[in-house]
């Protein structure tokens, strides 16, 4: 875990993926598959059942929380059909407006990379329901233990060209009898062009209740030796969530006139 700050935490932990929208590819996993969501495996729909169900997800347009940082909160906005999006601080604004990412930084405030960091947290604080994107696949994987109890669970791996680090792989383990997801683990391949298999873990037990889903209240991260999980290293709260059928206007996304684009390094 990185011991400065929780940006740097993030710019080290992951990489972020923008997909584009395509006819969903069949899921290769040696499990049964629920007739009513052909392309996902019967434990991945009963995830998704028991975070309010993909399709309420999909009902939703504008998603958005702060995360409460001491220093400088953060405001981000995503539109869950195109994924273009937006962060609103006090002293800067990024974005993404459906091709390019951009940044506002006109005190040269922000030193991270925006073209990495703009969509970073929605892709873990939208669990489990982005683990329905397209491009996906999915396969079985052993069980999780953590303080005596077994978390079944999937793999999750991309198509390759999918995303900006294909490469990365994921696990979503699960409670056995409610269904609700308990763990994600993932590895980082950032620009790097590298597999790893240096897993990390975050842990999901904190749970709220929006627009009839059930999304992370708060999220933490774990110190690790291989799949055993030690102590909490890192907590990320998520404050003012809500959810919207209702679109933001085009412009909301869009470059401000004293913006830059920034790179977004794809793989």
């Amino acid at each position: 875990m990185n011991k400065l700050t929780i940006l740097l935490l993030f710019l080290a932990m992951t990489g972020c993926k923008q997909k584009p929208k395509a006819e969903k590819n069949e899921a290769s996993v040696p499990q049964e598959i629920s007739e009513s969501e052909a392309v996902y495996p019967d434990a991945m729909v009963k995830v998704f059942d028991a975070h309010g169900g993909l399709e309420q997800w999909k009902e939703q347009r504008t998603l958005s929380y702060v995360l409460p940082k001491p220093e400088l909160p953060e405001t981000h906005t995503i539109d869950l059909w195109s994924r273009k999006d937006r962060i609103d601080t006090e002293q800067f604004s990024m974005g993404f407006d459906g091709e390019q990412a951009w940044l506002l930084n006109t005190d040269e405030i922000y030193k991270g990379d925006a073209g990495f960091y703009h969509n970073l947290m929605f892709y873990f604080y939208a669990m489990p329901f982005v683990l329905a994107d397209d491009g996906i696949m999915y396969s079985a994987t052993e069980d999780l233990k953590y303080e005596g109890k077994k978390y079944p669970g999937l793999q999750i791996a991309y198509e390759a060209g999918v995303g900006a680090s294909s490469k990365d792989e994921y696990y979503i383990h699960f409670d056995p009898e409610s269904h609700q997801m308990a763990w994600l683990g993932y590895t980082v391949t950032y620009r790097t062009g590298e597999s790893s298999d240096n897993v990390r873990w975050i842990n999901y037990n904190d749970w709220q209740n929006v627009n009839g889903l059930l999304l992370p209240k708060s999220i933490t991260w774990h110190k690790y030796e291989g799949r055993k999980i030690l102590e909490p290293a890192s907590t990320v709260t998520f404050e003012e969530v809500s959810l919207s059928e209702t679109s933001k206007p085009q412009v909301f996304y869009e470059k401000p006139e004293n913006g830059e684009y920034v790179p977004i390094n794809m793989q």
